[in-house]
């Protein structure tokens, strides 16, 4: 875990348990299939990026078992007529992380936060905790302590198989 995501817990005062993993398991699917956790109580943190003259962006927190909403909620919010997920590269310079490894604590003070509403009903949740070899895992009240936060209702939809 970087130095950055471990200041930005303790400065935030947030409390919350760290899981070390392995790399190779780091994608959340994967992570809940090898360490016993549920995917119930794990977020994705995916960077939108709303295409514009001037690329306007945004961290979407979700639970693993929704998607983002994305041509509805996250693209109206991001006030552009288009909105993708970022590439990995756009990701590791707007966040320094990689995909894998995204969280939304220590971020830009200028990047918007967007945590689902159903993320914020979780007891608990497994978030990202800035590289692949490590997660945080905390109550979601949590992450309302980090600059620039939103809670957003229907970010997500549910998967559909």
């Amino acid at each position: 875990m970087s130095m950055k995501v471990l200041e930005s817990l303790k400065d935030a005062g947030a409390t919350y348990e760290v899981i070390d993993c392995e790399p190779s398991f780091a994608d959340t699917a994967e992570f809940c299939n090898h360490y016993g956790y549920s995917l119930d109580e794990s977020a994705n943190a995916i960077l939108l990026e709303g295409k514009a003259e001037s690329p306007v962006y945004a961290l979407c927190v979700v639970l693993a078992t929704t998607r983002i909403n994305v041509n509805k909620v996250a693209r109206k919010r991001l006030g552009t007529r288009k909105a993708s997920f970022a590439s990995a590269e756009i990701t590791k310079e707007l966040t320094g992380m990689e995909i894998g490894g995204v969280t939304p604590v220590g971020l830009p003070v200028d990047l918007p936060i967007w945590i689902d509403s159903l993320v914020m009903e979780t007891r608990k949740v497994i978030i990202g905790g800035g590289s692949r070899s490590a997660k945080i895992y905390l109550s979601p009240d949590n992450l309302l302590r980090f600059p620039n936060t939103h809670i957003v209702d229907g970010l997500s939809m549910p998967i559909v198989n």
